[in-house]
Parts: structure tokens; sequence; C-alpha cells
């Protein structure tokens, strides 16, 4: 009789990140400018209520208050206000992203920039929104995507907002291996209801999870989710203030992936390697099969 090979004892360590995202009315900015005391005392409040947590999410925007297109409160990367939110995240020992950041990259260019924080208190990784809302949002158009690895864990990609109104963005991000997608947002208008389809649309599409924080009311309009690969939601807020806990299981992305969604459908294993290549003349490119499959975590 055969015996039966074991795993290796790495394989069986879950893959577990405990989230808390934060539904928040944004912070107000006092006159000397960004008030990050008072936003470390709600991290610190927040993880005091659910001390499990490993990753802090906060919606867009959420350190600046009405002041959000002040030029006036952007700083660059490397500056002042990431230094001390990458000290607050190495003494809490948490992932962390605070919503997103004004930021300067010359007298000119502003972005509207996601930052996420180590627990060993660096700056682990950031990315420029690519599809700022216009007319109405005043920042430049960011030219890149982000995905970070988060060892022992997996890889987060980032979005901001309205860059889910394109596929484009998550479809990439899930390709560079992306096995959660963070959407911070700060919805105050009555898209929010075709928001929470795009949301759910992106993790189906994609087998990914997908987080999406929103500002509270009065600002926002709330309805802050997380969703599984396979689409379903997981957490669902209102639209006051109130925090949202789960519990993401990296794994499950691979599940799906392998075995499909539903158990039926296995989009990254459509293609043969003998397909002939699709064209894409939108985008000047094309699908290849033989570069389809998404990234694994820890390979650029």
């Amino acid at each position: 009789m055969a015996r039966r090979r074991e795993r290796p004892h790495a394989e069986l360590m879950p893959r577990w990140l405990p989230i808390a995202l934060v539904q928040s009315d944004p912070l107000p900015v006092r006159t000397s400018g960004v008030d990050l005391g008072a936003f470390a005392a709600d991290v610190r409040a927040t993880l005091d209520r659910f001390p499990q947590t490993r990753l802090v999410v906060y919606p867009e925007l959420h350190l600046f208050g009405d002041q959000a297109g002040n030029p006036e409160l952007a700083e660059p990367i490397g500056g002042r206000r990431t230094r001390d939110l990458a000290e607050l995240a190495g003494e809490l020992g948490i992932w962390l992203l605070p919503g997103t950041l004004c930021e300067r990259a010359d007298s000119t260019a502003v972005y509207n920039t996601a930052a996420l924080f180590s627990p060993d208190g660096q700056l682990a990784g950031t990315y420029r929104k690519c599809f700022p809302w216009r007319p109405y949002e005043p920042y430049r158009p960011g030219t890149g995507f982000t995905v970070i690895d988060l060892p022992g864990l997996g890889r987060v990609g980032l979005s901001i907002c309205y860059d889910a109104w394109f596929p484009e963005v998550a479809r990439q991000l899930a390709w560079m291996g992306a096995e959660v997608i963070i959407n911070p947002t700060q919805t105050t208008t009555s898209d929010r209801a075709q928001e929470l389809v795009l949301t759910r649309a992106n993790a189906i599409v994609n087998q990914v999870f997908v987080v999406s924080p929103n500002a509270a009311a009065p600002t926002g309009v709330g309805q802050s989710l997380v969703v599984d690969p396979e689409g379903r939601v997981r957490v669902r807020a209102g639209r006051a203030a109130e925090v949202l806990t789960d519990v993401i299981d990296f794994d499950e992305v691979a599940r799906v992936r392998a075995y499909g969604t539903a158990g039926l459908n296995r989009m990254w294993h459509q293609f043969r390697p003998d397909d002939e290549p699709l064209e894409l003349p939108v985008y000047g490119g094309r699908i290849d099969p033989r570069t389809w499959t998404p990234k694994q975590e820890g390979t650029p």
C-alpha cells in the first residue's frame, strides 16, 4: 500500500489577516494643518475595541476634512507626515492604510496617493490614483500600479475610489498577483449604489477580495463593504460611522482560482498555450495566452 505523502508544514500555516474598516467622517483640519494626534487616538481606540486586528483601513482623504483639494496641505512622500504615520504603524505593530494622502511631487504636481505602512514602521508602498474623478477632483493622474507583499500572508493591490469604474485597474492588479484589492473611497453622491455593484464585479471577474471603506455621513454615504473572491458580500455597513471587522483568508483566492467560482468558472485558466493572441486595439496591446496567468507572491 502506497504511503500518503504529507504536505510540508509551511503549506498548513493559515494565511489569515484580521482587518478593521473604519467608516468615519473625515477628520477636521486645524488651522495648523492635519491633526495626526486625533488620528492616532482613533486608531488606538479601534485597536482597543478589536485587539486582534492586523490591518486598519480608513476612507479616501480621511485626514483632510473639507480641505482635500487644498494644495497647501500636500506634502512629499517621505516628509514629516509620512514618517509620523510609519512610526504610528510600527508603534502599534499593524499594517495601516490611513485613507489617502495629498502628495506633492513638485511645485505643480499634486497627487491623491494611497500609502500602506508596515508593522515594523516602514512605508511598504504607495499608489497614485490613476483616475481622478474629473472634473471635480484637482489631482494629477498617476501612471502606474502597485502591489505589496505582506510577508507570510499574500499580496495586496491598491486602488482608489473612481479607479473601480475602470476594470483595467483591478485586472492589472490581479495579474500582478494581488489577492486582495483595497479601494478606499470618499463617495458623497448617489452613485454609491453603482459602486457596490462594481466592487462585487471586480471581485468576481478577477477572483480576489475587494475591501472598500467609504466615508460616513454626513460627508459620505457610507456603505463600506468587504467582498470575497466569488463576489459574496461578507460584511457591509450602513451610512453612519461604524467599524467593520472581518478576517481575510488569502487561501480562499487560491481555492476559487483552482476550482472556479461556484465550482465552475476558471477565468485564469481560460487559455491554452497554443491559442492565438487576442488583439486589443483600444490599448494598442493584446492578451497573450503565454503571459495570462497571475504572478505569485515574491515575484516581481
